[in-house]
């Protein structure tokens, strides 16, 4: 019996407990989960990897569902024959795991060939020194290490060749606008296959979406917001192609420079990573129909290509095993625990129970009202990561979301205004409205003034912030259209 079959012998041990655990107990766990949440959300100021922070968890966690819920201990059903183990054994998904690791193992290995550095190389002499051109090679280069490499290494390398060749040309004063650009792409890319990024492996196993699946359907969407994003980025930044033959001329002279041998230590090893690299998204791609290779699963296939790979290193491997990323797998695999005690407490099934609440308001309250609501929630969660940012990273998808929420909320609330009273008195409503909203944008910075004046921080008024735009949130879900008067008609004089 493979995995997912161990997890349906315990879907049924859940339904025959799941009466057992009391409302009481659901919102216990839920309060528990929400501060695991919060704990991970304040990573950085906390000072702690998120292995730990979610490995603590999953230890209390246990411990108290040992104590409040029936887990399902032991002995476990498995091709026919009892096992015994622990509960927390099969509350990892291996499959999850061996992906991340082998494919890591693999990646590094094959870096060490020079095949990717090449590539990119190849790319710049393609460019012949255009910086529009030369955009476009390394955008649509990253969407595709990205692709079939984790983000760091693919920006590592299209970053550093980013870089030097800017350099080279001359032309340094674009290098921030190529980095954002390819740092986007990075996460564009991510989408793009079922082994790109670990959220798509969790989703693709659990969901039995196979590799093309995953690969057609994602496709369409990386391809137009790759499109938009490099021709966003040559806008924003200026980046323009060359001109004149002399200024073509000269930039193809500068990058002829460039040697693509230069990281190949053994055209052997080389041409083998070529091969290799191609047979494992090949594999990968037809793992869910190979025979006997299928019932493994990718972790297997994964795993396979990487001991493959570092046969070429057999007396250091060791090298390859400090480079890959423990503190993600531990995080993963503390999660899957804390998920499968939230599992059994009910706490899933509780919000699964919350989204279909939310999805019937809509019909019932106004889908302007719905999505208003749910854009206010938007800008409340990222007031609040604004409020606990503390690295470059975490402050531009807090800005990010401020944008998509406060984007959505300009919308949304004029579809409002014309779904609740209708187009009659449109402007009326809209400037009476637009005077408050005035009012509380010119009073809101004084206020965090005042307290950034008290406290010597900014932390707190974007916490009042995150309490007002969630306050408004909630109010805007329970906010009814309001009725006309019915006004009598009054019989005609004569």
């Amino acid at each position: 019996m493979n995995l997912p079959s161990i997890f349906m012998v315990l879907a049924v041990q859940d339904a025959a407990h799941a009466a057992e655990v009391s409302l009481g107990v659901t919102l216990f766990f839920a309060i528990f989960l929400v501060a695991m949440i919060l704990s991970l959300a304040l990573e950085e100021k906390l000072h702690a990897k998120k292995s730990l922070i979610v490995g603590l968890f999953a230890i209390v966690g246990l411990l108290l569902g040992a104590v409040l819920l029936p887990l399902p201990y032991g002995p476990y059903l498995i091709g026919g024959h009892p096992v015994d183990m622990p509960v927390y054994i099969p509350a990892i998904d291996w499959g999850v795991i061996t992906i991340i690791l082998g494919a890591s193992l693999f990646v590094d290995v094959t870096s060490r060939s020079g095949l990717f550095t090449w590539i990119a190389i190849r790319l710049t002499k393609a460019s012949r020194g255009d910086p529009v051109k030369l955009l476009w090679y390394y955008g649509l280069m990253t969407v595709v290490f990205s692709a079939v490499l984790n983000n760091v290494t693919a920006m590592i390398i299209v970053g550093s060749l980013s870089a030097v060749s800017l350099g080279k040309l001359e032309r340094s004063d674009k290098l921030l606008g190529f980095l954002l650009v390819e740092g986007l792409l990075t996460n564009i890319g991510g989408l793009l296959t079922l082994i790109s990024s670990v959220p798509n492996i969790i989703v693709g196993t659990a969901a039995g979406i196979s590799f093309i699946a995953f690969f057609l359907k994602a496709a369409p969407f990386v391809a137009v917001v790759t499109v938009l994003t490099i021709l966003m980025g040559a806008k924003l930044f200026d980046i323009r192609g060359l001109e004149t033959p002399e200024e073509l001329e000269e930039a193809a002279a500068l990058v002829e420079g460039f040697n693509e041998r230069d990281g190949i230590e053994s055209t052997g090893f080389f041409w083998f990573g070529a091969a290799m690299l191609v047979l494992f998204i090949l594999a990968i791609a037809t793992t869910s129909v190979m025979p006997y290779v299928g019932d493994l699963g990718m972790g297997f296939v994964a795993m396979a290509f990487a001991a493959v790979m570092l046969v070429r290193y057999k007396h250091e491997v060791d090298k390859f095993y400090r480079t890959i990323d423990w503190d993600l797998l531990a995080f993963f695999a503390a999660l899957f625990v804390v998920i499968s005690v939230m599992e059994h407490a009910q706490v899933l099934a509780l919000i699964g129970q919350g989204v279909e609440i939310l999805i019937a308001l809509g019909p019932r309250m106004g889908t302007a009202a719905v999505l208003l609501s749910a854009a206010a929630f938007v800008v409340a969660a990222a007031a609040f990561g604004t409020s606990v940012s503390a690295s470059l990273p975490t402050a531009l998808l807090a800005a990010a979301s401020v944008g998509f929420g406060v984007g959505g909320l300009h919308l949304l609330v004029r579809l409002a205004w014309a779904d609740y009273y209708g187009r009659e008195h449109l402007g009326t409503i809209r400037g009476f409205s637009m005077s408050a909203q005035i009012g509380g944008q010119a009073v809101g910075p004084v206020l965090a003034g005042f307290m950034f004046d008290a406290t010597g921080s900014y932390q707190m008024p974007l916490l009042v912030f995150t309490a007002a735009a969630a306050l408004a949130g909630i109010v805007a879900l329970f906010a009814t259209p309001p009725r006309l008067p019915v006004r009598s008609q009054e019989p005609a004089r004569v």
